[in-house]
């Protein structure tokens, strides 16, 4: 299996962003996950489609993965596909017709993903796997970076894993909130293979030094040779 890690720009220094996703894509994140809060669905409010856009105009090639908590969410699809996000993940509680918001994000051009918190079942699935390219499973409950990772959802993603398994597709299974060096091995072998990491890299090293993501992600890495 092939492991994806994806820095949540939640945790960046918005002061300078756009260095920031730079430094960390060069010490070998793979994808730049967006944590988008409307203080609505989520008590919190954070970024919108101009910050997307603004580091496409940046230079930044990597694919970046837009988790929306926000509600409804049909409305700010099509900004965020014009600003350049590649996935966009939404909350299924959030959107009044599940099928037509994937539908939407389809033909957007983006890749559609639905959002699981860790007390919220997997029912939509069922009907819905199949039309999707990623389901982003909560490990924390959403609307604040730091907090410490719930284990129970491990199990969600074994049950995650085995369904898509059992279906024959190529569905990325991520996993946002309390990922770090010490249980990014057993989370994977739960099945995950996309792993958003915040405070956990961006909190690493000092300010001042342009390679301190270097360690923190090679630490990730090593943990998940061993799986």
């Amino acid at each position: 299996m092939a492991y994806r890690i994806a820095p949540s720009i939640l945790s960046a220094d918005f002061a300078r962003l756009g260095e920031e996703v730079d430094n960390v894509l060069k010490s070998g994140a793979d994808i730049v996950h967006f944590d988008v809060m409307d203080n609505h669905y989520v008590p919190n409010l954070t970024i919108g489609p101009l910050v997307c856009e603004a580091l496409r105009k940046h230079g930044v090639t990597a694919p970046i993965d837009v988790h929306l908590m926000v509600k409804p969410v049909d409305r700010i699809i099509p900004d965020f596909a014009k600003a350049g996000a590649t996935y966009i993940t939404f909350h299924p509680e959030a959107s009044e017709h599940i099928d037509r918001t994937i539908g939407l994000i389809r033909e957007a051009g983006c890749k559609p993903g639905l959002v699981f918190n860790p007390a919220t079942p997997l029912d939509a699935l069922e009907w819905t796997l199949d039309k999707l390219d990623m389901v982003l499973l909560m490990s924390v409950n959403p609307g604040f970076g730091g907090q410490k990772f719930i284990p129970h959802v491990l199990d969600k993603a074994r049950k995650v894993r085995q369904m898509i398994e059992e279906r024959g597709l190529e569905v990325s299974l991520e996993i946002d909130g309390g990922v770090g060096p010490a249980n990014i091995m057993e989370v994977a072998r739960a099945g995950v293979d996309t792993f958003v990491a915040g405070s956990a890299v961006f909190g690493a090293g000092k300010d001042s030094d342009p390679q301190r993501y270097n360690s923190i992600i090679a630490a990730l890495r090593a943990e998940l040779a061993k799986v």
